[in-house]
C-alpha cells in the first residue's frame, strides 16, 4: 500500500509540476516573441534612423538622461558578436554581461544604439520563490488528498486479508467523507451476506447431522434384530411391523434430505425466472380440498373476491400454503381459516388457527431452520424446516412473512407484492 501511495502521490504532484513548468515556459516565449518590452527601444532606434548619422548624437544627448537605462550610439565594428548573429533595425538583441548585468542592442542604420548595462530585474529571484511556494502549495494539497485516500486503502486491503482468513465478522468502518465509503459500505454488506451464508451452512450441517442420526440409530439397530426376525417360527406380523418400522425410518431420512434440496434450491434470487399468471384463489381452494381430507378439523376461506391473478411462481406459493396448513392441522382444535386481502399493490394472505399459543421466546426464532419449540406437544413431528421454506419462498417473491399468537388464535401473515419487479 505504501507503493501506491508512493506512486499515486508521484504522479500527481510531477504531473502538476510538469504542467506548470510548460505553461510557464510557453508563457515566457510568446512574452519574448512579441517583444512587448522591447517596443519602446525599437521605436527610438527607428527614430533615430530617420535622422542623419552626425545628428543622431546630439539627439540622444536631448533626451533627458535615465540612470536606470543609459544609452549610448555605437559604431558597428565596436560590437563584436558571433558569426551566427546579426543585429537587425526592428529586433533588440539582448545578453548578460559578466557581472550579471543586461545590455541591448539594435541596429541603426549603419551604427548600433546600445541600453545598458541594465540591473537584472530584482523580483526575478522573488519570482522564483513564490513559483517554488507554488508548486510547494500544490505539492501539500496532493498530500493532503491522497494520504486519506492511501489509508482508507490500506484499511480495506486489511479488512479483505483478515476476511479471506476466515474472520467472518470483520467490517470497516470509515468516516462519511471517505472518498471510499460506498466501497467500505459494499464489502460490508457482502461481508454480512457470506458470514449469514457460512453461518446457514454450519447451521444446517449441524442440524442435519443431529436429524439423521435418530432414524440411522434406529435403522443400525433393526439390521442388528434382523437375524431374530427372519428365523423360520418366528411371528410374519411381526416380522412385517418390523419392516415397516424400518421403512418409516427410511422415508424419514427421504423427506429430511428433500426437504433439505428444496430449503437449498430457495437460497439464492435467481433472475430471468419465468413467471407464470395464476389465480390465487382457485390456487386456495385446490389446497383446500388436497389437505382438508388429512385432518378432522374444518378449513375455511374468507375473502372479498371471487378471482385473484397474480404473477409468480405458483407452485411456490402453493407451497408455502401447503406447510402453513398441515402446520395449523397439527395444533387446531376447532377451525382453520383462511383470509386473503389486497391493497392497490399487495396481497395478504393470512392461515390462522385456534390451537395452543407459539410461548412469546419462540416467535422470533419459528422461521429459523430446524428450529422446534420444546414448549408444545405435536409440534416435534416434522424436521423444522416447513417455516424456513415459507420465508425463503416469500423472499423470492419480494415479499415477507410474520406470526402472531395469543390465547384466541395464532396466525401467521403471508405479504407480498402483486407485480414482482425482475
Amino acid at each position: 500500500m505504501k507503493r501506491l501511495f508512493i506512486s499515486l502521490y508521484l504522479l500527481l504532484s510531477l504531473s502538476v509540476l510538469g504542467i506548470g513548468w510548460t505553461l510557464d515556459s510557453l508563457w515566457q516565449k510568446n512574452v519574448d516573441d512579441n517583444n512587448a518590452l522591447d517596443a519602446p527601444l525599437v521605436a527610438l532606434a527607428q527614430l533615430l534612423a530617420e535622422l542623419p548619422p552626425d545628428t543622431r548624437q546630439r539627439y540622444l544627448e536631448a533626451i533627458p538622461a535615465n540612470p536606470v537605462m543609459p544609452l549610448q550610439l555605437l559604431s558597428a565594428d565596436q560590437v563584436a558578436l558571433a558569426d551566427n548573429q546579426a543585429l537587425s533595425t526592428r529586433t533588440v538583441f539582448t545578453t548578460t554581461t559578466n557581472d550579471d548585468n543586461l545590455l541591448q542592442f539594435i541596429r541603426v542604420g549603419d551604427q548600433v544604439l546600445m541600453a545598458g548595462p541594465l540591473d537584472i530585474d530584482p523580483r526575478a529571484n522573488l519570482r522564483s520563490l513564490f513559483t517554488l511556494f507554488f508548486y510547494l502549495s500544490l505539492a501539500l494539497v496532493a498530500l493532503i488528498w491522497v494520504g486519506p485516500l492511501s489509508r482508507d486503502l490500506s484499511i480495506l486491503r486489511k479488512a479483505t486479508k483478515e476476511f479471506g482468513e476466515a474472520k467472518w465478522n470483520t467490517r470497516i468502518t470509515l468516516s462519511n467523507r471517505s472518498q471510499v465509503k460506498p466501497l467500505a459500505n459494499t464489502f460490508n454488506e457482502m461481508a454480512r451476506h457470506i458470514s449469514a451464508l457460512i453461518e446457514n451452512q454450519k447451521h444446517l450441517s449441524n442440524a442435519v447431522s443431529h436429524e439423521i442420526r435418530t432414524p440411522l440409530a434406529r435403522l443400525k439397530f433393526a439390521l442388528a434384530l434382523m437375524p431374530m426376525y427372519c428365523q423360520p417360527d418366528s411371528d410374519e406380523q411381526k416380522r412385517q411391523d418390523f419392516l415397516d418400522e424400518m421403512q418409516l425410518d427410511i422415508k424419514e431420512m427421504e423427506d429430511l434430505l428433500q426437504e433439505l434440496l428444496t430449503y437449498a434450491s430457495l437460497e439464492s434470487q435467481r433472475e430471468g425466472i419465468q413467471l407464470d399468471e395464476y389465480d390465487l384463489i382457485n390456487l386456495i381452494n385446490q389446497s383446500i380440498k388436497r389437505l382438508e381430507t388429512l385432518s378432522p378439523t374444518p378449513i375455511s376461506l374468507k375473502t372479498e373476491v371471487e378471482k385473484l391473478p397474480l404473477f409468480g411462481e405458483p407452485a411456490l406459493i402453493e407451497r408455502a400454503l401447503q406447510n402453513l396448513l398441515t402446520n395449523a392441522q397439527r395444533f387446531a382444535r376447532t377451525e382453520i381459516i383462511i383470509e386473503v386481502k389486497q391493497t392497490q399493490h399487495r396481497v395478504n394472505l393470512s392461515v390462522s388457527n385456534d390451537g395452543e399459543p407459539i410461548p412469546a421466546v419462540d416467535l422470533p426464532k419459528v422461521f429459523e431452520p430446524f428450529y422446534r419449540s420444546q414448549s408444545v406437544q405435536n409440534g416435534n413431528k416434522g424436521h423444522g424446516l416447513g417455516l424456513a421454506i415459507i420465508k425463503r419462498i416469500m423472499q423470492r417473491h419480494q415479499g415477507n412473512v410474520s406470526v402472531t399468537s395469543d390465547e384466541q388464535h395464532t396466525r401467521f401473515n403471508l405479504i407480498w407484492p402483486k407485480k414482482r419487479k425482475l
